[in-house]
């Protein structure tokens, strides 16, 4: 918008300006001054507009703020596990190891965020259900003194990994010396002790995946936070937020959303502006019963393919060229019974999401491998309406272009026993003893079709054994020459699962076996990713690392897994080592399972052993209600 004369008029009515002259010019949709037809703009109207950069009017304050951190905004490379990875970086030397693109996030010209976490967009659509666009304003660190004000209520924060204390994040800041905090909490911390929330105090509202680690810690005064929200929130949501606006004595500070609200997909609603990733929710929950895994315990639901296609919409419409479809487990989506992959749904919703316009590339989130051996033709029939829309290439891939996609799965343990005990349900049909045969296997289809996948392994659950760590890296040997990244993290209890009263594991009783174990992981992302001619720039870094920190962190046990990841030839190290490499050059082609077919051991969810959730059973979500003072938990005297 362009204006040629703005200034005072109506001494009746202080704080009023009047736009004389404007044209139309490229803003923010939402942006106020785009209802304004030469007329006055009066003192309840709460923002600070940009004229074309030649004036800037600044009238009151809006009632609700919402903002989220810089790193988890960030739209870096468009990939979410290298966003993920990047905030875990210590944020003391994060100057020197990540690029500043990475913290650096686009906003409209009137200071509201042009994307954030698809968590905070959907509180900020709810919130437009009873709030006009006027009092809720979206916004980066850097703006929010441009926002909030004396007559800001509320600021909702959201807090995907606040303290860095979930499965990576804590390990890789802590590799680098003691009391040192990833980017994830510095840019958090950023937010919650910014002066000007220091100096209105507003209600501080913090929710989101990682909105426990705050409870957990105990440090809710310390950030004087006035509300911690953890659930699913958008059937409670309405009566919640007016208890808080009020301040209700009888609302707990800490609201956990039982699973029992959780909310119907009918009750869900379209997204009203444009979300990190362009991300559109396609399934939430699991039913796989995982025992680390919160979503695991609840039933998965689809969303009707014209919610999926007016999300996609709704991104495009706001700048996205990317569309990260967001699930639990792609293969869910429009799921059958006994978790039968609906394929033809799948074809569907791929075809009529990339048909959006502007739309030009898609990401996908997480898959699980077992559907992959049950049906190779699944991938058959999804990599022409995948591969070719991904805009992550590898000189690997065999596509015209060298495209290639990247989904997260969770592979966790190769070994049998830990796998029987926490999460069985992840391979069925197949039983914990087919595991091995599973992930090996899978990864073959998965790399004949140019999926390429980004593998978590989870070191340190409960009860660990050295067997138990023996077979994952005998799981690792066999996965030599896939093509994928393998990312080890550590056990930590998250809340809502199973396992939430487990000790974590702890990096100072990490076992010899266990560093090897993730240092081999990193020394095949390194070669995948780089080539095998990558570890020379490590050869002299990596021997300085461990005389000068590393011996002193973690001990003797760290050092010859260091050396193997820094390139030192296997033969030198065979006694201080469980693998042996020696003689082995990395193969270029598919990589070949050692088995042709695998029976699956289950025939139905049903089975005795079992602990799933299958779409048979979404009956048993509640229909809607109404939600009155009882869905929340009051306050006890």
């Amino acid at each position: 918008m362009k204006a040629t004369g703005v200034h005072p008029r109506c001494a009746d009515q202080p704080g009023s300006y009047w736009v004389d002259y404007y044209a139309w010019h490229d803003v923010h949709p939402n942006a106020r001054i785009r209802a304004l037809v030469g007329g006055r703009v009066p003192n309840s109207v709460p923002s600070t507009f940009l004229i074309k950069g030649l004036v800037e009017v600044s009238v009151g304050s809006p009632k609700i703020v919402l903002t989220a951190s810089a790193s988890e905004a960030s739209e870096w490379r468009h990939s979410i596990w290298q966003q993920m990875l990047s905030a875990t970086i210590p944020a003391k030397h994060a100057h020197r190891w990540r690029s500043p693109e990475l913290l650096n996030n686009e906003s409209w010209p009137d200071g509201r965020a042009k994307y954030v976490p698809n968590g905070l967009r959907m509180v900020e659509t709810l919130l437009l259900r009873e709030y006009s666009e006027d009092d809720v304003v979206v916004c980066y660190l850097e703006n929010l003194e441009k926002f909030i004000g004396p007559e800001t209520k509320v600021v909702a924060i959201h807090a995907h990994n606040p303290l860095g204390i979930s499965y990576a994040t804590d390990v890789y800041s802590k590799i680098a010396g003691k009391n040192l905090i990833p980017v994830n909490a510095a840019e958090f911390l950023k937010i919650v002790k910014h002066p000007v929330i220091e100096k209105y105090r507003p209600k501080i509202v913090i929710g989101g995946p990682g909105a426990w680690q705050l409870e957990r810690a105990d440090r809710l005064d310390e950030f004087n936070v006035d509300y911690l929200i953890d659930g699913e929130i958008e059937r409670v949501f309405s009566d919640l937020f007016k208890r808080m606006m009020v301040g209700d004595p009888t609302l707990e500070r800490i609201i956990k959303v039982p699973k029992s609200m959780q909310p119907t997909v009918e009750e869900i609603p379209v997204v009203r502006h444009r979300s990190t990733f362009g991300v559109v929710e396609i399934t939430r929950g699991c039913g796989r019963g995982c025992q680390f895994c919160g979503p695991a315990t609840k039933v998965g639901r689809s969303f009707p393919l014209e919610h999926i296609m007016d999300s996609a919409r709704v991104n495009a419409g706001e700048g996205a060229t990317e569309i990260m479809l967001a699930t639990e487990d792609m293969f869910l989506y429009e799921q059958l019974p006994n978790f039968e992959t609906n394929t033809s749904a799948l074809e569907t919703m791929l075809k009529g999401v990339k048909s959006v316009p502007g739309i030009e590339t898609l990401q996908m989130s997480h898959i699980t491998m077992a559907p992959v051996v049950k049906d190779p033709t699944v991938i058959e029939r999804l990599t022409p309406l995948i591969v070719p829309y991904s805009h992550v290439q590898h000189k690997e891939s065999t596509d015209p272009d060298h495209r290639m996609t990247d989904p997260i799965i969770g592979l966790e343990t190769g070994s049998s026993r830990l796998f029987d005990i926490f999460m069985k349900g992840k391979a069925y049909p197949y039983k914990a003893h087919q595991w091995r045969d599973v992930v090996l296997k899978g990864m073959e289809t998965l790399n004949k079709h140019n999926w390429f996948p980004f593998c978590t392994f989870i070191i340190g659950l409960p009860g660990e054994t050295d067997a138990d760590t023996k077979e994952s890296l005998n799981l690792l040997y066999d996965l030599r020459d896939a093509k994928g990244t393998f990312v080890p993290t550590f056990f930590v209890p998250l809340e809502n699962t199973r396992m939430k009263q487990k000790e974590s594991a702890k990096l100072i009783e990490m076992t010899d076996l266990q560093w090897e174990f993730f240092y081999t992981c990193w020394k095949y992302n390194l070669h995948f990713w780089k080539g095998t001619k990558s570890t020379m720039k490590f050869s002299l870094g990596v021997p300085f690392y461990y005389y000068m920190l590393g011996r002193k962190l973690f001990g003797d046990g760290i050092k010859y897994p260091l050396y193997r990841f820094a390139g030192v030839p296997d033969r030198f190290m065979r006694k201080h080592l469980y693998l042996d490499f020696t003689g082995y050059k990395r193969s270029d082609g598919v990589m070949q399972a050692p088995v042709n077919e695998i029976q699956p051991g289950f025939q139905s969810v049903r089975e005795k052993g079992l602990n799933l959730i299958d779409a048979s059973q979404l009956h048993h979500i509640a229909p809607p209600v109404n939600v009155g003072a009882e869905a929340v938990p009051a306050a006890s005297n």
